[in-house]
């Protein structure tokens, strides 16, 4: 095992029909990979998948706007957590993306309402975190030109390190915030993680120049977000090293030291 992709859904319908290709190819590639839970369902499928594969982790958790009216569950979530086989808490967090269209289509009644129920969402699943001292994988997209929903995350998380102190931790998925934000999570002792994203669009060199390396992971997301040169295809695992590569590329720095440091960083913060 050289790479650790943190974060991808192989737990999803999509890979159904072929994941002992997707596994083979995810092997051939020395590729190993954290299968992220966003509901109950999903969290389970996850856990099944870790125990079934030595190369395969878990987390479990909600989503915040997959399913809004999901009630959380928070004995079979303890007891999800306590398992072995799960590295952290999440996906998790805060996404007011699509506040104002959700309210469009009906899927929620009130943007008020519905970011204070996220936000109740995540601290809980913050507590639970800290109750089983596992890192959490942090889900934030903010609204359009802002960074509305990663302040909020930041609060919360301010507020979890005051009571439990260090047993609040983790990393920032698919992070997408400038270098204010990103200085704050990593004054908080947080890592952030970049996807396939990199290798098509220049949007976050800066961000990803700022955050040293020691705090960094990278991640597929798949079955989204695939990389040059895949785009518009199926992401899975071992499409990880395209990221790698990228991240070597932006950053100007040996990609050996950045694969060596890469695996380090997720065997540190997700005791793998």
């Amino acid at each position: 095992m050289k790479y650790i992709d943190i974060h991808s859904h192989l737990n999803d319908k999509r890979f159904e029909e072929d994941l002992p290709l997707v596994l083979l190819r995810m092997r051939a590639a020395h590729v190993a990979s954290i299968v992220v839970g966003t509901d109950k369902a999903m969290s389970l499928r996850a856990i099944a998948l870790a125990e079934e594969h030595s190369d395969i982790w878990a987390t479990i958790g909600v989503h915040p706007t997959d399913d809004p009216l999901e009630t959380y569950d928070e004995a079979a979530y303890c007891k999800m957590a306590k398992h072995p086989r799960v590295v952290g808490i999440g996906e998790c967090g805060i996404d007011y993306f699509r506040l104002e269209d959700d309210r469009a289509r009906g899927r929620i009644e009130n943007m008020d309402a519905e970011a204070d129920r996220q936000q109740e969402l995540f601290t809980r699943q913050m507590d639970l975190a800290a109750a089983v001292d596992k890192p959490l994988m942090i889900h934030g997209r903010p609204e359009k030109g802002s960074m509305d929903a990663y302040e909020d995350i930041l609060h919360i998380l301010k507020n979890g390190q005051e009571r439990y102190g260090g047993r609040v931790k983790g990393n920032v998925h698919f992070f997408v915030g400038d270098t204010i934000i990103a200085k704050q999570f990593l004054d908080m002792g947080f890592t952030m993680s970049f996807t396939g994203v990199l290798t098509f669009s220049h949007d976050y060199d800066e961000v990803l120049k700022y955050i040293p390396l020691g705090s960094l992971h990278v991640e597929t997301d798949a079955p989204y977000v695939a990389p040059a040169p895949y785009r518009g295809k199926r992401n899975e695992p071992a499409y990880v090293l395209e990221t790698v590569r990228a991240v070597a590329e932006i950053k100007g720095i040996d990609s050996e030291i950045v694969t060596e440091t890469l695996l380090e960083n997720a065997k540190r913060i997700f005791c793998l």
